[in-house]
């Protein structure tokens, strides 16, 4: 019999050392941000309910849901449910009737609608606002290609129960702190779904709101023409559609794009109150000086049914590549779960487009390419007693080191050293034992010099 291939699904990964490595310094960096802002940490299951996940990212999300199977023998649902032949054929149901009874569980598609599921279930233990960071890995059923994977890690940050617009522009002041710390240009582009609303109102389409918004979200990836037409084919009419174009690529400055709105919303209070909010968390912006570029963007409509005023998305100024940040308002997203007016408002890191940006770049600093600063070479047995206690020393006191398992010849010793980006290695034999002085090697500059224990440490520690 022959043996397998191994793979892997498409859309997922492997990470070996260097690229955890490099990740960890992406969350750790997040990480700092986040509790430097005063939120807390909280994790989630990586499956919920479908009753949880399903209606609540539209009928396009509704589609990328992995859904899981029900233990046992799953297809007795389908019989219970009357399912079956029927005169030689068999009948299927619709889609998602038919899901129901097979699967119960699927993974989470993002960490938004599993918090709000946390709030109204932990309610009591919480306090409100209650500000919450989460880095946890979410799936999607997807095609897979360049920057968009199946399985991917998302770090988000909310603040639920406070309708203050200072919480979307403290999430701001935090996307602007986290790529400052990554060393990464961004431009970050805001909109508020009540001026998307208002402008629905406008072309003479209330009701297809949210076909709108889904169409426009495409924008970016299948372009005007296509998103023209997918917005007939939901039932817009020609002359709104002709409408809504100049207002979806209008350019230019912010007090122009105002005047444009004014004039339009003229009959709309949905849209005069989106515009309002839109402008005040645009002058506090104004105010704090940000080190990167915010613009005000009539395109951007974020595709999620939930989302309900101050809309966010963040890309990489130097590097062509989907959102690198993205989130917003929601007014009522734990009412689905039974604890009406409940607002929140938050954002979403994704941590392996920004690898990728960081990595296209050449971002990471090597100094994070070895997790071992120190490795003792092997000389026999007698010397790696000695090794072994000045290893627990240096451990003792943090600094992260290893000793070589066996007394190998010196050049498969350094080439482990080197292959492993370990900074320094120090020659510990008899002559070294004796003597009290070990000899340090910086393995990039090639420098050795003798040293004592302590001043081991102490160079170690720098």
């Amino acid at each position: 019999m022959s043996s397998q291939k191994p793979s892997i699904p498409k859309g997922t990964r492997d990470f070996i050392p260097t690229e955890m490595v490099r990740r960890n310094f992406i969350f750790d960096n997040i990480r700092k941000v986040f509790q430097s802002s005063g939120y807390v940490p909280i994790e989630t299951p990586a499956m919920e309910n479908l009753s949880t996940l399903m209606g609540k990212y539209g009928e396009e999300g509704d589609k990328l849901l992995f859904k899981i199977l029900n233990s046992g023998n799953y297809l007795s649902g389908i019989r219970d449910a009357g399912y079956g032949m029927r005169d030689g054929g068999w009948e299927m149901p619709e889609l998602n009737t038919y899901t129901r009874h097979i699967a119960e569980k699927g993974l989470r598609y993002d960490l938004t609608v599993p918090f709000a599921r946390f709030v109204v279930q932990h309610q009591h233990e919480l306090v409100f606002p209650f500000k919450r960071y989460q880095i946890q890995p979410v799936w999607r059923a997807d095609r897979p290609q360049k920057g968009r994977y199946r399985e991917f890690f998302q770090c988000d940050v909310d603040v639920i129960g406070s309708n203050s617009l200072l919480n979307e522009v403290e999430l701001i002041q935090i996307i602007d702190s986290v790529f400052i710390r990554l060393d990464i240009k961004v431009v970050v582009k805001l909109n508020n779904r009540k001026i998307l609303a208002g402008i629905a109102e406008a072309i003479g389409a209330p009701e297809k709101l949210t076909d709108i918004t889904v169409a426009i979200d495409k924008l970016d990836k299948i372009g005007l023409e296509k998103v023209s037409e997918e917005l007939e084919t939901k039932g817009l009419s020609g002359d709104s559609v002709r409408l809504l174009v100049p207002i979806m690529t209008m350019e230019g400055r912010i007090q122009e794009k105002r005047e444009m709105l004014d004039n339009l919303f003229v009959n709309s209070e949905t849209g005069k109150k989106g515009l309002e909010e839109i402008s005040e968390v645009m002058l506090h912006l104004k105010n704090l000086e940000l080190q990167n570029k915010f613009e005000f963007d009539l395109s951007l409509a974020r595709g999620l049914n939930y989302y309900t005023g101050t809309i966010i998305e963040v890309k990489a100024a130097e590097v062509t590549m989907g959102s690198l940040c993205g989130g917003g308002r929601y007014d009522n997203l734990t009412g689905i779960f039974g604890l009406p007016d409940m607002s929140g408002v938050g954002i979403s890191f994704g941590a392996d487009r920004i690898y990728d940006v960081m990595e296209e770049l050449r971002l990471f600093p090597e100094s994070i390419e070895s997790t071992t600063k120190l490795l003792i070479l092997n000389f026999g047995k007698d010397e790696e007693k000695y090794g072994l206690q000045l290893l627990a020393a240096l451990r003792k006191s943090e600094i992260s080191s290893e000793i070589y398992p066996e007394a190998s010849k010196l050049k498969k010793q350094m080439e482990y050293a080197n292959r492993k980006n370990i900074p320094f290695v120090v020659f510990a034999g008899q002559n070294e034992i004796s003597a009290g002085k070990l000899t340090l090697k910086d393995m990039r500059s090639g420098e050795q010099k003798p040293v004592t224990p302590d001043e081991l440490k102490n160079i170690l520690s720098k």
